[in-house]
């Protein structure tokens, strides 16, 4: 190599050296706050994971010392004044349904899971248990069409508790005195392949109870 490439090559390596600090001082801010950025980020999502789980063993806390109280009416109460979010609403709202229930104040408790059952915020599931069982407890304080109304929208195709609101229904025509409709449903229950061995054997149960025939129900699995 000549001596006139060898300084054609030092010129050429020292205005690429220039360029990179003059790219350094015009664009190293941006490198420096993509960096900051990232740490903050990443700073903000542990100080978020960390209030997260300090909320939830506050309201775990708070659920623990309401259910640690000595008289279902005041576990009641102390549940009700929770304000947790969520599914944990839902739960603390249905706690206290049942210690209503068990003091005998089975409108509060009907009150209670129905507050759940209409709450948009509520998780699907949750509202669905909570109307369940608000129908299910509120023979003495809402009207029969209510609750069947009720549970003919928690029987419909791919409801998580199809199966239980379709023998509240029959057991709602039981209560009625309409036997045929009783039987009918019933049977419609015994041969679901959703029905569990349980709900089964309780319908089959009852079609005997009432005077029906069995002998000519496909029951699922050959059972």
């Amino acid at each position: 190599m000549s001596q006139n490439d060898s300084f054609i090559d030092e010129v050429t390596e020292e205005v690429r050296r220039d360029r990179l600090f003059q790219y350094l001082r015009r664009y190293g801010w941006i490198a420096v706050a993509v960096v900051l950025v990232l740490v903050g980020g990443t700073a903000f999502n542990e100080w978020r994971k960390a209030e997260a789980r300090a909320e939830a063993q506050a309201r775990g806390d708070a659920m623990l010392a309401a259910i640690r109280q000595d008289e279902p009416a005041t576990r009641a109460n102390a549940l009700i004044g929770l304000d947790p979010d969520g599914g944990a609403v839902a739960v603390s709202n249905m706690l206290a349904a049942t210690e209503l229930q068990e003091a005998g104040e089975i409108e509060g408790a009907v009150a209670a899971l129905e507050a759940v059952a209409t709450d948009e915020a509520v998780p699907a599931i949750y509202r669905d248990l909570a109307a369940l069982k608000g129908a299910m407890i509120g023979a003495g304080v809402r009207d029969v069409e209510t609750r069947r109304a009720t549970l003919a929208g928690l029987s419909r195709p791919g409801a998580p508790f199809r199966m239980i609101a379709q023998e509240q229904l029959a057991l709602i025509a039981v209560d009625e005195g309409d036997t045929d409709a009783a039987v009918e449903q019933f049977r419609a229950i015994a041969v679901d392949a959703e029905a569990t061995r349980g709900l089964r054997e309780r319908a089959l149960q009852m079609i005997v109870a009432l005077g029906g025939e069995i002998e000519d129900l496909a029951l699922p699995g050959g059972e």
